[in-house]
């Protein structure tokens, strides 16, 4: 998904969401990866049960329990591999008026750090900076934040992109 950021008469769009740029305080980014760790303990912990469970369903489902068998341990393969292969994201964090905003995300850190060295200057001289920057590797959907084992929030944002998190 690509998406535009524009600078315009002293105003940064992203999306739909305008930014003045006499309230930006502050242009930073932010990175978000797939906790590796829990990845490979979640795998653990289902494959245990699984062997448990799964092992006594293949010795009395006789060769349909096999083929079942090894079929879900061939998906919890497959959905660890997915978690792995998950590239880290990158946001284009923004503070105004002591509200800190997470504006775009991308998986490309070089997009983002190009959007933070324009958006610096252009804080410099807001009146005469004009620029179009497409961000190529935008990411869409919702922002999932979790804080300690086991407890999940959800936390929409209204810039443009996201992350989506599984």
């Amino acid at each position: 998904m690509a998406a535009q950021v524009t600078i315009n008469e002293g105003v940064l769009w992203v999306g739909g969401e305008a930014y003045p740029l006499r309230n930006i305080s502050h242009v930073g980014q932010r990175m978000i990866e797939v906790d590796k760790g829990a990845a490979w303990k979640e795998f653990f912990v289902r494959t245990l049960v699984w062997f448990f469970f799964g092992g006594i369903f293949a010795a009395v489902a006789d060769v349909v329990g096999v083929i079942l068998f090894i079929a879900v341990q061939a998906f919890l393969v497959w959905r660890l591999v997915l978690a792995l292969q998950k590239p880290p994201v990158y946001g284009l964090v923004l503070n105004t008026s002591g509200t800190q905003r997470e504006a775009i995300w991308s998986t490309r850190q070089d997009e983002i750090l190009q959007l933070i060295q324009e958006i610096t200057k252009a804080i410099g001289n807001p009146d005469i900076a004009q620029m179009v920057i497409n961000v190529e590797h935008a990411v869409a959907g919702d922002l999932i934040k979790q804080y300690g084992p086991g407890s999940i929030d959800k936390a929409q944002h209204s810039g443009s992109g996201g992350i989506q998190a599984s």
